[in-house]
């Protein structure tokens, strides 16, 4: 099917046009385990994939073991040291390192040094990234994610894996 002229229209609108993303662009939030800064929202890029930064403090576990059933997620360390457990497995990853966690594989990940990681987060396709804004702004509970975003977590998971690698995991500010 091909796009109209209004079609392209609306998603150069959305899109912002051709621009460069600073670094302190974006809109920033606090997750509690790990920040955000929204850098490319999913209606910019026609759905195709949405990317956000996550600053990660030292040690903080970022979210309890989760799935997603839509989408699939790549981490791209830009600074630090990455942890995450994907499925069984725990791996670690440095700068330059990208991990890969598919859709439907339980997973999570970490700060797993004592500075700041920070990680470049790619959603395919875009629309999780939504999840992230409601969670900050308090227009979703992380129970209600499940029915709205497709994806499940385990809060029992958050203790053991604390306890594992040495985390700690606040609350969302």
């Amino acid at each position: 099917m091909q796009e109209s002229s209004a079609q392209r229209k609306q998603r150069f609108e959305a899109s912002q046009g051709p621009r460069i993303v600073g670094p302190r662009d974006g809109q920033h939030g606090d997750l509690g385990g790990c920040g955000v800064r929204f850098m490319v929202w999913g209606e910019e890029s026609g759905g195709g994939f949405s990317l956000v930064e996550h600053p990660i403090p030292p040690r903080h576990l970022c979210a309890p073991l989760h799935r997603h059933g839509r989408e699939d997620e790549y981490s791209y360390v830009i600074e630090g040291r990455l942890g995450a457990q994907l499925g069984d497995d725990v791996v670690y990853a440095e700068v330059g390192d990208l991990v890969f966690k598919p859709r439907d594989q339980w997973h999570t990940f970490w700060n797993a040094g004592d500075t700041t990681c920070r990680i470049l987060e790619m959603i395919s396709p875009a629309g999780f990234e939504h999840f992230f804004d409601e969670l900050i702004t308090g227009r979703i509970s992380p129970d209600e994610q499940q029915v709205r975003y497709g994806s499940q977590a385990d809060p029992a998971s958050i203790q053991r894996l604390c306890q594992r690698h040495g985390l700690v995991f606040p609350a969302p500010a």
